[in-house]
């Protein structure tokens, strides 16, 4: 007898069953539930993430590596020292080979656990201070971020939303520092408080402080997150929703509390990543001009200056900082571009 069955029709409605099922999962979820699972997805994200997360656990435990591993003060010079490579005791600064042979120059990489990546003009283990350098070069990074995003959340909002007079003044101020070449800016404030430091009230902060570039890098970049945030704000103080709490007698605090703060967060999270990745550059760049981070402190800035005069002995010394900026800069970068795609995949589409 001839088999008489046939595939069955059910499938194709099935599978459109299922996806209207999944749309209105994906519709029932929270917006943040959405934009972690479009996130995760990213592979790119993903791994710059976990770049990342490696760059910072490493500096994090510089003092470890310095204590128990590399065994040396990366803070301390040691003209005179030595190590034993092979049995052998090799000096730290050995005799120049080039030229006339005058001079000494500090031990190339190792590629052990002392003197990793050899010694500065200093004596001074690289790859630990390369570590501590990590530190600071993402602590100030991270608080100025935290400070320019709420400078200028507060600016931007209160802008967009009281509009009249007070957007007038707080826009001529942003004007009045968007005027500003943003590099000349921060070099002349770095150049006046770091010499000098501040004194506000009781609080004194000394010339050598990391709150100085801290503050200076954060306030310098206000201006360019405090205007896209003011449109942000005047989009949203025009749309129904807005409108319709207005009809309905809702107080305005009330309103930017529940419906304009909440739609501005997404902004803000965007520019994380972002301006960390450039205030790390601009950290980087004062450091290396002298008037970042101050010694005994340092960062990949200081770092990159003190291997300047060693670019054709020893370039290990400011290429190790260089591509570690390079490598954070790019992690982030990219880590950015996922979020933004994640909270805003029609920015993809754009």
């Amino acid at each position: 007898m001839a088999d008489t069955s046939t595939s069955s029709p059910a499938v194709p409605g099935g599978i459109a069953a299922g996806e209207r099922a999944s749309r209105r999962a994906r519709r029932g979820q929270s917006p943040w539930v959405r934009a972690w699972l479009i996130l995760r997805r990213d592979r790119a994200a993903i791994l710059a993430a976990i770049v990342l997360v490696i760059i910072v656990v490493a500096s994090l435990l510089a003092p470890l590596y310095a204590a128990h591993v590399s065994r040396t003060d990366p803070f301390r010079s040691n003209l005179s020292g030595s190590i034993t490579i092979d049995g052998q005791s090799v000096a730290i600064m050995q005799s120049s080979t080039q030229g006339l042979g005058l001079g000494v120059v500090p031990i190339g990489p190792t590629w052990r656990a002392q003197y990793l990546l050899g010694a500065d003009a200093q004596g001074r283990d690289v790859a630990a201070r390369l570590l501590y350098g990590g530190r600071n070069s993402l602590l100030i990074a991270g608080a100025s971020t935290l400070i320019c995003l709420v400078l200028a959340a507060l600016v931007g909002t209160c802008a967009g939303f009281f509009g009249g007079a007070t957007d007038m003044v707080l826009s001529r101020l942003l004007d009045v520092l968007w005027a500003f070449p943003v590099y000349l800016l921060a070099i002349s404030l770095s150049i006046v408080l770091i010499s000098q430091g501040i004194t506000i009230g009781p609080v004194e902060i000394k010339s050598g402080s990391l709150l100085l570039p801290i503050g200076i890098i954060g306030i310098i970049y206000v201006p360019y997150i405090a205007r896209p945030v003011r449109g942000r704000v005047l989009a949203l103080r025009g749309s129904e929703f807005v409108l319709a709490a207005r009809g309905l007698g809702i107080p305005r605090w009330r309103i930017l509390r529940k419906d304009i703060l909440p739609n501005v967060a997404t902004t803000l999270i965007v520019y994380i990543p972002l301006m960390m990745a450039l205030n790390i550059v601009t950290e980087s760049a004062l450091s290396f001009l002298s008037i970042g981070v101050q010694a005994p402190d340092a960062s990949w800035g200081t770092i990159m200056q003190d291997g300047q005069t060693l670019l054709y002995t020893r370039p290990v010394v400011a290429l190790a900082p260089g591509l570690a900026v390079v490598a954070t800069v790019l992690a982030l970068n990219v880590l950015g571009d996922g979020v933004r795609d994640a909270l805003d995949p029609r920015t993809k589409l754009r």
